[in-house]
């Protein structure tokens, strides 16, 4: 297994030499701030909701990314539809199960997307992968209310049962295939005082997934690449309301030697 600084270096590199298409079937709330993520990780953003084209649309892209942020049962008929071509096509699909647990709807649209679809990663924070996993998850809202360092054996076993790459974000990020596991402590509280930055970090993982062929370099380095943004960006944010154009700045001149000097990822395997 290469570095996980190479992971993130080489996966942003991958995306920067090819501005990949990233289809977002997203939450109203995040919209523009993930299209814009996904500009200075140096891809395309192309949010196209209605289902009379999602499907069509998915089939220009390289990377489909579902979020039920803010759902309505026309919005998940939708993401089935541009999911299933993108299965077809083989383009990796990344869902974010955005308060899974929390109610009846999200957590049975959660289920129907995991169950029916082919997807490569799953990124949410503790308690809504655990909820999707069957383990409990316990969530407020769109807020977890679990953490994740003492259900890493519930989270890899999840990964390897349903074999998909599993990306858990939180204090400690934990990103596993069932079989590789490693361990990221980048990241800045700040990033926990700002709406959508759970959203973001799936838009780069969807990013990364969109260039780099393992999903699970692709959700690890994108995690990585991530989280240093939000160190560097709260070294200059004096709150919240300045974190985020200096979090999009730190995103989009992000580079190799930064990466490799702060880089704080273990392999838990």
């Amino acid at each position: 297994m290469i570095p996980f600084s190479e992971m993130a270096s080489n996966g942003l590199a991958a995306v920067r030499a090819v501005s990949p298409m990233v289809h977002h079937l997203t939450n109203h709330v995040v919209m523009n701030f993930t299209a814009n993520i996904t500009l200075c990780m140096g891809a395309a953003p192309v949010m196209a909701p209605c289902i009379e084209e999602s499907p069509e649309m998915v089939s220009f892209a390289e990377a489909l990314l579902l979020n039920i942020g803010t759902l309505d049962p026309p919005l998940v008929k939708s993401m089935l539809a541009a999911g299933k071509r993108a299965n077809e096509l083989g383009i990796p699909i990344i869902l974010d199960p955005v308060g899974a647990g929390a109610t009846r709807l999200r957590t049975e649209a959660a289920g129907r997307l995991s169950e029916e679809l082919d997807i490569a990663v799953i990124r949410g924070n503790a308690g809504e992968v655990l909820a999707l996993a069957g383990a409990g998850g316990k969530v407020r809202g769109v807020d977890s209310m679990d953490t994740v360092e003492h259900r890493i054996d519930t989270i890899r076993r999840y990964a390897a049962e349903s074999e998909r790459v599993i990306a858990v974000t939180g204090a400690m990020d934990i990103v596993t295939d069932g079989s590789r596991i490693v361990g990221i402590r980048n990241g800045h509280p700040l990033m926990g005082r700002v709406t959508g930055t759970g959203c973001g970090a799936t838009t780069a993982v969807a990013c990364l997934a969109a260039a780099v062929d393992d999903p699970f370099e692709a959700a690890a380095g994108a995690l990585i690449c991530y989280a240093i943004a939000g160190e560097l960006a709260a070294d200059k944010a004096g709150g919240p309301g300045t974190f985020v154009p200096h979090f999009l700045d730190a995103l989009s001149i992000l580079d190799r030697a930064v990466i490799n000097s702060r880089t704080k990822a273990e392999d838990l395997s």
